[in-house]
């Protein structure tokens, strides 16, 4: 191949990623190198950033007692990934059998997963309203009285848990159910060979076997549930009492309702440099309890 047949192959592939390249540039590194910078104004979006040093990230962690309970809230809220993913497995090991109907079962779990959030949180704050919401009256069946799911500070947190688990059962049941197939065959017959037992093929095979997956998922997961707004937003604005703001619904009411930019700045990069030391523990972690073999 001669010099310029072979530049000319070059400009095509520089042509081909410019578009790519240049979208990254604009909506995601410029904007990202704008936001360091102004976490260290104030600065509402209107007006030319005002230089205030440290003065945001000082505010949030030691004179912002709000953020810390958003914080709290956030981490109450994960309590969804644990239920989400052991529900997820079971069902996905109970898919995993000859049964009939079996794709119908399938669709139905996965279904949520690629419905509109919107939609599906509309349904469930349907589901969970006091009056005359699905849940409360099929409580009533019982003779039990239901609690005012969605304006209660205690009762809240757990509803928006149930939902998430929910609405997160799809993907992780895919997940876990491609994995599952992919476990030879062989291993569960030479263990029931030497006497093992279906909970101990269970741990000792399906659980290793499966961990990729599952740590994959956790990783997901909580990134997921760190940066979770939609459902909040519609379900109970945060509310009552900020007993369901979470850290990422607290940041958009201080960028886009009160108008601080700088400090809705400094905390994203909080909960970027938390999710990142999340994510650095549990791929430590993980060398204890994952295998890829």
């Amino acid at each position: 191949m001669d010099l310029s047949n072979r530049k000319k192959m070059y400009l095509w592939a520089y042509a081909f990623i410019s578009a790519p390249i240049l979208g990254f540039l604009l909506f995601a590194f410029i904007p990202i190198c704008f936001s360091v910078y102004v976490s260290f104004t104030k600065y509402s979006g209107y007006q030319a950033p005002e230089m205030t040093g440290a003065d945001n990230y000082v505010r949030l962690l030691a004179e912002d007692p709000l953020f810390w309970k958003t914080l709290r809230n956030t981490v109450y809220s994960a309590l969804a990934i644990p239920f989400g993913m052991a529900l997820s497995l079971a069902i996905a090991v109970s898919l995993n059998q000859k049964i009939k109907a079996i794709r119908f079962f399938r669709t139905a779990f996965f279904l949520p997963t690629i419905s509109s959030v919107v939609a599906m949180t509309l349904l469930w704050k349907w589901i969970f309203n006091a009056e005359y919401g699905l849940l409360n009256n099929f409580l009533g069946w019982f003779g039990i009285v239901g609690p005012a799911w969605l304006s209660s500070e205690d009762w809240a947190m757990p509803a928006m848990i149930i939902q998430g688990v929910w609405g997160g059962l799809g993907f992780s049941m895919v997940m876990y159910l491609a994995a599952l197939q992919g476990v030879p065959r062989s291993l569960y017959e030479a263990a029931e060979i030497d006497g093992a037992n279906l909970w101990q093929r269970f741990l000792r095979i399906t659980i290793p076997s499966i961990s990729p997956t599952t740590l994959y998922l956790l990783i997901t997961s909580i990134i997921g549930v760190m940066q979770d707004f939609p459902r909040f937003q519609i379900m109970t604005e945060g509310g009552p009492n900020y007993s369901t703001t979470t850290i990422v619904y607290y940041l958009f009411q201080n960028a886009f309702r009160y108008m601080e930019m700088g400090y809705a700045s400094a905390m994203a990069w909080m909960l970027g440099l938390l999710l990142m030391v999340i994510t650095l523990i549990n791929f430590r972690l993980s060398r204890r309890w994952v295998h890829y073999e």
